[in-house]
């Protein structure tokens, strides 16, 4: 028989072989360098896709751990405004869970547990800073706090550092040089991190207070330049322009107005916005005109009565515009003024009389007087007809205007349709139910108000009839009394007439605006100063 030897084979030159199994039998293949260098190519290739694999997975935990710094921490000792968020590198810790141990800490922190302040696991931490090096365990990766470990250095016992150490600060040797840091995560960081130097506790404060005033210092000169860019600069060179275009007195008794009003107008939202309804908007949205600015506009408009179509082309903004700060501040003005207790008690009028109205006609608590508004209306018929006047064929609105003697604007009734009677207007406008028993009311000679005012224990006082030529003796004083406090209610109407939007009639985008118009201007006569009767009327 033919024996078969298990020889093996000595591999080609240039080849390698390998055993693989085939049909049951071990039998040699030869492998091509090509094929060895394909298997080294992937090789490589794994091994790429091996390192970035393991990148990725460090990546991941670092990510995870910036994630983690970012949790909101704070340090709760009082001067230490670390966080885990602006300070990843620090550690932070929980105050103990034994009692003991935490009233250690409490007591170096220098708080009082009480309502102020309240030890809640997991937001209450103290950082590494305040401990020393010594109160950690040595470790490789993390190091952690002794047991019994009790935070030691604060700003105020100088870090930890005795005396000796004289103004060195932590951190630097005495020779100048640096030493190693308190912690070892501060390495590289600013020198804002590091403590502050024996003797140095107080200048941040001190910094900070320079600060503040340099700060406010700014802002009032900011302030002072934005008002010297307003537009009534432009016109309102003197105190007479500013009265013109205002009826203001000057410019100071405008800017002290308008301090006085800014803090509520600065949330004043355009009244066409206003008026829809389940919308929701903003007063810090765009305007085309500062609110000063807008004021003054309105001014211009009530004071001045400058047409929309000038104060667009003025002020560069449509005619629309003008229309909508004109009403917005008519209406904002109605209310703001209209809710000041205007009305004087009896105590206040006598104090503020004149001596010869206190002596001649010591019981005069108001003195009133109707004024006549015009008006256009696109209403109806009907409507027109009742606005109608007598004393002409404008369409006009009548309201009552109450006067103290002292010539403040006391009262200022809503207007009325013009064919109204005064006595039927006096006792709707409720100016009746302010009087007192005793008190005088001072009218014209026309108006017939005895029975409505004896109803409620008020006399009428009427001034003399202007064709009186002579009075005696005894009735000369109390007659020019009379007729001064007479004369002095007509210059209290003529500065509310001095309003020249009243010159004309009113257009009928205003119309629905009117009793506003009309309320406003009344009242700002207030702030135009007192009435000086001195030169014209002898009242002492």
């Amino acid at each position: 028989m033919h024996k078969h030897h298990n020889k093996q084979q000595t591999p080609v030159h240039g080849r390698y072989t390998r055993w693989a199994e085939h049909g049951g039998a071990t039998r040699p293949c030869i492998v091509s360098p090509a094929h060895v260098d394909q298997i080294k190519t992937r090789y490589r290739l794994f091994s790429r896709l091996t390192r970035k694999l393991s990148l990725l997975s460090i990546l991941t935990s670092c990510s995870a751990a910036m994630a983690e710094s970012k949790s909101k921490c704070y340090c709760s000792v009082p001067l230490c405004k670390t966080n885990k968020q602006r300070q990843p590198y620090l550690s932070f810790h929980g105050f103990p869970s034994d009692t003991a141990e935490r009233k250690k800490w409490v007591r170096a922190v220098r708080r009082v547990e009480g309502p102020d302040f309240n030890v809640l696991r997991g937001s209450t931490f103290v950082c590494s800073l305040h401990f020393r090096e010594t109160d950690y365990t040595p470790a490789v990766r993390c190091k952690r706090l002794k047991i019994g470990a009790v935070p030691s250095r604060f700003q105020w016992n100088n870090w930890g550092e005795s005396r000796q150490a004289g103004n060195t600060r932590p951190g630097l040797s005495l020779t100048g040089g640096r030493c190693e840091d308190l912690h070892t995560g501060a390495r590289g960081d600013h020198v804002y991190a590091l403590p502050p130097a024996l003797g140095t506790l107080d200048t941040p404060s001190v910094r900070i207070q320079m600060l503040k005033a340099e700060v406010q210092k700014l802002e009032t000169e900011l302030t002072q330049l934005k008002v010297s860019h307003l537009d009534f600069h432009k016109f309102c060179v003197s105190d007479d322009d500013m009265h013109f275009y205002t009826r203001f007195p000057s410019e100071e008794a405008f800017l002290a107005f308008w301090e006085a009003v800014q803090p509520s107008a600065s949330m004043l939202v355009y009244w066409s916005k206003a008026q829809e309804k389940g919308q929701i908007f903003s007063p810090t949205s765009p305007r085309p005109l500062q609110l000063i600015d807008e004021f003054f506009l309105y001014c211009c408009r009530v004071a001045a009565g400058l047409k929309e179509k000038v104060l667009a082309d003025i002020f560069q903004v449509s005619v629309s515009m003008v229309y909508c700060v004109v009403i917005t501040w008519a209406n904002y003005l109605y209310l703001l003024l209209g809710s000041l207790p205007i009305w004087m008690s009896r105590q206040q009028v006598k104090s503020t009389m004149p001596l010869a109205f206190r002596q001649y006609s010591p019981d005069v608590r108001v003195i009133v007087d109707f004024m006549e508004v015009r008006c256009q209306s696109q209403s109806p018929l009907t409507l027109q007809s009742e606005v109608s006047s007598s004393y002409g064929n404008a369409k006009t609105f009548k309201g009552l205007i109450g006067i103290a003697p002292c010539g403040a604007v006391i009262f200022v009734s809503s207007l009325y349709v013009g064919l109204i009677s005064d006595q039927e207007l006096t006792e709707q406008c409720g100016i009746l139910d302010l009087l007192e028993p005793g008190d005088g009311c001072m009218a014209d000679k026309g108006f017939s108000l005895d029975n409505m005012l004896t109803d409620r224990g008020a006399i009428l006082i009427t001034p003399p009839f202007k064709s009186t030529a002579q009075f005696n003796h005894d009735n000369a004083p109390r007659a020019q009394a009379a007729a001064g406090l007479q004369i002095l209610v007509e210059r209290a109407i003529r500065r509310v007439k001095e309003y020249h939007i009243w010159d004309s009639i009113l257009p009928p985008t205003l119309f629905g605006t009117v009793n506003q118009l009309w309320t406003s201007c009344c009242l700002m006569t207030n702030f135009q100063g007192p009435l000086d009767l001195k030169d014209h009327i002898h009242i002492a």
